[in-house]
């Protein structure tokens, strides 16, 4: 049996060992890397866990507003050996036209009455569900937005090397305004 198949074998386990569960876990980050190394030196980077590619999917992102570049070197990093198209990069500067708060409602803390400022440390809860683990090397699991009425999906592939690569990511979808931007409260 070659590695790729004793990969699909664990994703497979996996699977089936936490096919009924609903676990949730809170990634935290004490602080905000400040570029593409700090980014790749968090513990979460290793990308062991499907949890930590969702989470650190929403760090890179918030990088979007202040450095595009460092947010599309973070999402390359996380996606492994399929970097971004020209296509998903303009899908995701058109979703940053109107609304550059959507990956902070992620955070612990972050709604739409303190304008999505999270609470520091810096917390994304992760959660799974019964069906997250349904097609073999895949996990598809959920994140909650404090502008959302239902949480949003992160989905990782295992790759051979054994890391869990972000493969799709619905964060983006509109959500509440804060509440600054309402001119009638």
């Amino acid at each position: 049996m070659g590695l790729f198949d004793s990969i699909k074998n664990k994703a497979g386990n996996i699977s089936q060992s936490l096919g009924g569960s609903n676990r949730s876990i809170d990634v935290t980050f004490a602080r905000l890397p400040e570029s593409l190394e700090e980014f790749k030196a968090l513990p979460q980077a290793a990308l062991r866990e499907p949890f930590d590619t969702a989470a650190l999917t929403v760090l890179a992102l918030c990088f979007y507003p202040q450095d595009k570049e460092l947010c599309y070197q973070m999402l390359d990093y996380l996606r492994g050996p399929r970097p971004l198209s020209p296509y998903e990069r303009q899908f995701i500067r058109d979703r940053f036209m109107d609304s550059d708060y959507v990956p902070r409602s992620y955070f612990t803390g972050a709604t739409p009455g303190n304008d999505y400022l999270p609470a520091e440390p810096y917390t994304v809860r992760v959660s799974e569900n019964p069906y997250s683990y349904q097609e073999q090397g895949y996990a598809k699991l959920y994140l909650r937005s404090g502008g959302a009425d239902n949480p949003r999906a992160v989905v990782s592939r295992l790759a051979k090397d054994g890391k869990w690569y972000l493969w799709e990511q619905y964060l983006l979808a509109g959500i509440r305004a804060p509440e600054s931007s309402d001119p009638w409260a």
